[in-house]
């Protein structure tokens, strides 16, 4: 887990994780938070040794605070999961079942779900592509992983091989790990998990969604404090990786107008969101 202020929503997530029925080591790499709750998880768990804690100066941005404990982690099975997560205690046997199952997967999500109970756009989704970008509002979306999202279809009674999962859960064969590589620490907040998920993609290792599996992401708790910066690090993240994946396969004037597109739907996205605009 990495932490940045999410307050007693951690707190609940590491609980929920303990009471899983198969054996788990939680590491939790805790961003300089300074709403007291890496305190708090220090006070519960120091005495526990199912749980590491670490608190690093500053806040290294989601990739490179993952990165810290995946190099350290001697388990065949590694799960990403978002401090604001709250899982059943049959959730990880599941999807690791699935994992074991299919030796040619890589990663392995299942169905994320608000708290209304809808499914949250994300967990299952294509990879973005120029293609289906056809206007400047349309890049923003695809980048973001919205055009790209299959969460509107039927909910899969069998595990379905899709292009990406969400960051938020995400379990993972270490050997895939090994041989794709870590996180890029180039992005700091987003995208980060769509990259690796192109990572895995090109080198063959199957990414499968588990439909029948559900967990409950209170999305966006770690960044209440700051959301235009978290805009700010969206829409970089998503220039990182059109010019990382796709941009070679254009010309300079249609990139250059793909860039354009990034930074106006972060300005009008911020002023959205500023005054509440919908």
């Amino acid at each position: 887990m990495v932490n940045f202020n999410a307050g007693d929503k951690i707190l609940e997530a590491v609980k929920l994780a303990l009471e899983s029925t198969v054996s788990v080591q939680i590491y939790i790499s805790d961003n300089a938070s300074c709403d007291g709750s890496y305190e708090k998880l220090v006070d519960l768990y120091q005495q526990n040794n199912q749980v590491t804690l670490i608190q690093h100066s500053q806040n290294l941005g989601f990739a490179k605070a993952n990165n810290y404990f995946i190099k350290q982690v001697k388990a065949d099975y590694i799960l990403l999961l978002n401090p604001d997560c709250f899982i059943k205690p049959n959730t990880i046997e599941q999807v690791l079942s699935v994992l074991k199952q299919n030796p040619q997967a890589g990663m392995v999500g299942c169905r994320i779900l608000n708290p209304d109970g809808s499914e949250q756009r994300g967990c299952r989704r294509t990879l973005p592509s120029l293609k289906t970008a056809t206007n400047q509002t349309g890049l923003g979306r695809v980048l973001a992983g919205k055009t790209t999202d299959l969460s509107q279809q039927n909910i899969p009674l069998k595990p379905l091989q899709v292009e990406a999962i969400s960051g938020a859960f995400m379990l993972l064969r270490k050997q895939a790990i090994e041989q794709v590589g870590l996180m890029d620490e180039g992005y700091f907040l987003h995208c980060e998990d769509l990259d690796w998920c192109r990572r895995f993609y090109n080198q063959n290792w199957l990414i499968l969604f588990v439909g029948q599996t559900e967990i409950i992401h209170y999305q966006g708790t770690c960044s209440q404090s700051n959301p235009i910066k978290v805009n700010w690090h969206k829409h970089q993240g998503m220039r990182r990786y059109y010019k990382k994946f796709i941009a070679q396969d254009h010309c300079y004037f249609v990139n250059q107008l793909v860039y354009f597109g990034i930074y106006m739907r972060f300005l009008s996205s911020s002023i959205m969101s500023k005054f509440n605009v919908k």
